[in-house]
């Protein structure tokens, strides 16, 4: 396993919209270890495959706190909104270390994906787990949490990670 750098806002290879996994092999089952190693080390619960600059559709997730939960979702897709009221959630993103925001997402949806093995999965989650995935398939799609915000505070939020990674 390795450890993989992780782009930072506003790093334009973050827009990239990620294609879908054709043939899940050895190769993909490497990545995602990769992937899941590269979250915990940065103490995230969620890492998309655009975060590291790979575009194809792969997010890794673990939401508990004792990282025993890892979960891989190929080519994610939300099918559908189950409870259409949104909550507000305080994010965070590896892409955007050191920043917290209320965003408001659908509380609870119907996702499905492929697991290591290829099976399609359709399940319904809902609370946190709904929130992280919903945020990494927005990665996939080349959208960022802080496009939610207003344009001042991105602009803030880009002059301060554009001073603390000059060198990086």
């Amino acid at each position: 396993m390795a450890l993989l750098k992780i782009l930072i806002f506003p790093d334009p290879r973050l827009r990239t919209k990620a294609k879908p996994v054709q043939n899940i092999d050895g190769s993909i089952k490497e990545l995602s270890d990769d992937m899941l190693e590269t979250m915990y080390e940065g103490e995230g619960i969620g890492l998309a495959a655009t975060q590291i600059n790979v575009h194809k559709r792969i997010i890794v997730v673990d939401i508990t706190k004792e990282k025993t939960e890892p979960q891989v979702l190929i080519n994610p897709e939300i099918k559908k909104i189950i409870d259409p009221e949104k909550r507000a959630y305080s994010e965070g993103c590896l892409s955007v270390p050191g920043f917290y925001e209320e965003l408001q997402r659908p509380s609870s949806v119907e996702v499905s994906y492929q697991d290591l093995e290829g099976k399609m999965n359709t399940r319904v989650i809902s609370g946190l787990l709904s929130v992280v995935i919903q945020h990494e398939i927005d990665h996939l799609d080349g959208k960022i949490m802080v496009d939610s915000l207003s344009n001042l505070k991105k602009e803030m939020i880009r002059k301060k990670l554009m001073k603390t990674t000059v060198g990086k």
